[in-house]
């Protein structure tokens, strides 16, 4: 704990200070990102590091392996739906990008079927990516690939889905279509820090 504390110490005598306008004019008049990022809450991928956007450019959404479920309204508590909700309906985001990454442990643990084993939350949550996991596998496995590769593919394959999922969130498929707003898929690699992009026409990842 103590290191969280000389953190914020070093954060409010050197960060806060050079920046201190842009705090001001955050807190006096709201905020206003164009973006809202969908990454996952591994700590190892910090989308505002990795993108070097400062406090009030994205509206960041964080979960296990950056999952956005279907469009499912009804008396749950779907944090992940109504952040999307905020951002979209409240904050008029532009774009919505949902990041993926190397070394997913939410995708390890579907591959590997870790998730069922001692959990209250995680494999039901992960079973939005069950397809995901299925394709990955068959494709992998019938050609004799290492389960590597078939993590790689579920990894890209979860970034998919939550865009799939985004479209039938009607308020979101409306925007779309019509040009007020944009959804992308990216794909950070940890280990070579390396960011690559979906391909709409080839349904690929791009190296950007």
């Amino acid at each position: 704990m103590q290191g969280l504390i000389d953190g914020f110490r070093r954060f409010r005598e050197n960060y806060f200070e050079e920046k201190r306008e842009l705090f001001s004019a955050l807190a006096t008049g709201g905020q206003a990102p164009k973006v809202l990022l969908i990454g996952c809450c591994d700590s190892r991928v910090d989308p505002t590091t990795i993108f070097c956007s400062q406090p009030g450019d994205l509206f960041v959404l964080r979960n296990v392996a950056n999952l956005v479920p279907p469009y499912a309204p009804d008396s749950g508590h779907h944090g992940t739906s109504a952040a999307v909700e905020f951002a979209v309906r409240n904050l008029e985001v532009k774009h919505i990008v949902v990041l993926g990454h190397a070394g997913c442990g939410g995708v390890k643990a579907l591959l590997d079927q870790q998730a069922s084993e001692g959990s209250d939350f995680i494999s039901g949550w992960m079973e939005i990516a069950r397809t995901a996991r299925d394709r990955a596998l068959a494709l992998t496995l019938s050609a004799g690939q290492p389960i590597e590769s078939a993590r790689r593919m579920c990894e890209h394959e979860t970034v998919a889905i939550s865009m799939a999922n985004l479209m039938t969130f009607p308020w979101v498929r409306e925007r779309v279509q019509d040009g007020r707003l944009a959804v992308h898929g990216l794909y950070f690699d940890l280990e070579d820090g390396a960011l690559f992009r979906l391909d709409p026409g080839t349904n690929a990842f791009q190296r950007v």
